[in-house]
């Protein structure tokens, strides 16, 4: 029995080191004895690495961002952009019809009107403190019809070549003048805690509708259909099919701005009778997680390649973000195995080897510009399959820890540490023995077929998690539509490349 309790502690003990962040070469022996029959023993391999481009990445996800920056690394300008549609609350309402303030429109009958309306942007961080009185202009576009779901856009798509605009006579396109620090804001407004930096996009001009009818601003269409069509409001669905499939927000001068919008309303603002009191209030409708987001990134593609590819620049690799550039990882999976040529046959040294623990720390090299427009560094990464990629965001996937995993940046080691890889490793080379087994070709030839079986890319993103402050579980993983860019010690020339450290036991 004492033996047998020996052996599950080894066994135990082998599969802890994935979680340890001491060196794989200097664990081993000390776990076992000469008695026991684990034993385990240690390896180290150069991985091989460079710089991709990403091209243009799946664009849903529940962060939005606005801004035209110009890149310090790459001298290119970033333009992020945005469509929105508005989420309904099943307890929307207006009072009573007959107590609303009412004008005259070019219906035959007085109908409820409202004072203003507008949309409000609530923004996060600045990108630069220096930028934050930057005049910008952007332009807001009514859409033609909603965005669906199980409709799939990349960052590059645009909204006027695929006809989601509305460009009748009638339909809303309107400018507005922005800075970060909204200086429309008096001081005392300011000065509250509770006060957060805001774009705000007036909609008061008169409206038409598809239908020809004119309002006094995009407020009372709202209020009218609401009343004329009580059904159109029932969900978000039907608002978006009957009365507002969404808008579409464009920059079109400045630089300097670029910010996460954290919150989107329409703003619908009108009095009413309450008795004999005068009541000024609004409904509001929220561009929400619960409706469909999707972000437009405009980069320049040739100074990306420039970068990735220039001569001086192959002694590390990048990670850049949005929509930049990739590190690819080719990992040494037949050299792990063991896989060698013995008398002109293939020889496998670990097949009877269990492979315990592989891990990979990817150090980053600090920046070496002085701009204060220097991007931050990626806060989390995806390591996942490259023929995979694509399938792994429009499946809505999350890391499996066995063809998929992700890592946090650590400021205190400058590093990104995947503890253990094993089970992915193991799962690369499980299907290129099924693989040669099913094409009944050999090692080489089932390589050429599948140039990419052992490629990983590394990529920038995000996550949405639930639970508690003690507990959370990732619930969806994003592609990074945020500014960020990070050099990786690695590269086609390097004196440091990337190593894998590999624990096998027998």
């Amino acid at each position: 029995m004492t033996k047998l309790k020996n052996m599950a502690f080894a066994a135990l003990a082998a599969i802890a080191i994935s979680s340890c962040d001491e060196d794989t070469m200097t664990v081993g022996s000390s776990l076992t004895n000469e008695t026991d029959k684990l034993h385990l023993t240690t390896a180290v391999f150069d991985v091989p690495s460079r710089s991709v481009i990403s091209g243009p990445v799946l664009a849903g996800g529940s962060d939005c961002y606005l801004g035209r920056v110009r890149d310090p690394e790459t001298g290119s300008v970033v333009v992020s952009e945005f469509t929105t549609q508005l989420h309904v609350l099943e307890q929307t309402v207006f009072p009573t019809e007959d107590n609303i303030f009412q004008a005259d429109t070019n219906y035959t009958k007085q109908v409820s009107m409202a004072d203003s309306c507008e949309i409000i942007m609530i923004l996060g961080s600045s990108f630069k403190k220096q930028d934050e009185l930057t005049p910008m202009k952007m332009r807001t576009h009514e859409l033609l019809k909603p965005i669906r779901e199980n409709q799939k856009f990349y960052s590059d798509y645009d909204p006027v070549k695929l006809g989601l605009l509305r460009n009748d006579a009638g339909s809303l396109h309107e400018p507005t003048n922005f800075t970060y620090q909204n200086l429309t804001s008096n001081d005392t407004m300011r000065a509250k805690s509770s006060y957060v930096e805001h774009i705000r996009v007036a909609l008061n001009r008169p409206y038409t509708d598809r239908h020809g009818v004119t309002y006094n601003n995009y407020g009372s269409y709202i209020i009218r259909q609401y009343f004329d069509h009580p059904d159109y409001f029932r969900n978000s669905y039907s608002f978006a099919d009957s009365v507002c499939p969404g808008f579409f927000f464009e920059m079109t001068d400045g630089l300097g701005f670029h910010s996460k919008i954290t919150d989107l309303s329409l703003c619908v603002y009108y009095r009413y009778k309450d008795n004999d009191t005068t009541k000024s209030v609004y409904n509001l409708f929220a561009g929400t997680k619960e409706v469909l987001q999707t972000t437009r990134i405009t980069n320049d593609t040739a100074a990306i390649r420039r970068l990735a590819e220039a001569p001086s620049e192959q002694g590390h690799t990048y990670l850049k973000s949005p929509a930049g550039l990739y590190t690819e990882l080719t990992l040494p999976v037949n050299q792990i195995m063991g896989d060698t040529i013995v008398n002109g046959r293939h020889e496998y040294l670990h097949a009877n080897d269990s492979l315990r623990a592989a891990k990979v720390v990817l150090y980053r090299l600090n920046n070496d510009t002085v701009d204060y427009r220097a991007l931050s560094t990626p806060s989390n990464i995806l390591l996942v399959q490259k023929d995979s990629l694509n399938a792994f965001f429009e499946s809505n996937k999350i890391p499996d820890s066995k063809t998929s995993y992700y890592t946090t940046f650590a400021t205190k080691t400058n590093s990104y540490t995947f503890s253990n890889i094993s089970n992915l490793i193991t799962n690369l080379w499980n299907m290129k023995q099924k693989g040669m087994k099913a094409e009944n070709v050999d090692s080489e030839t089932w390589e050429q077929r599948h140039p990419n079986w052992n490629k990983l890319l590394l990529v920038p993103v995000s996550f949405i998690t639930s639970g508690s402050s003690t507990s959370t579980t990732i619930t969806s993983v994003e592609n990074d539509m945020s500014l960020t860019s990070t050099r990786l010690e690695g590269g086609p020339m390097t004196d440091h490349p990337i190593q894998v450290s590999v624990v096998y036991a027998k």
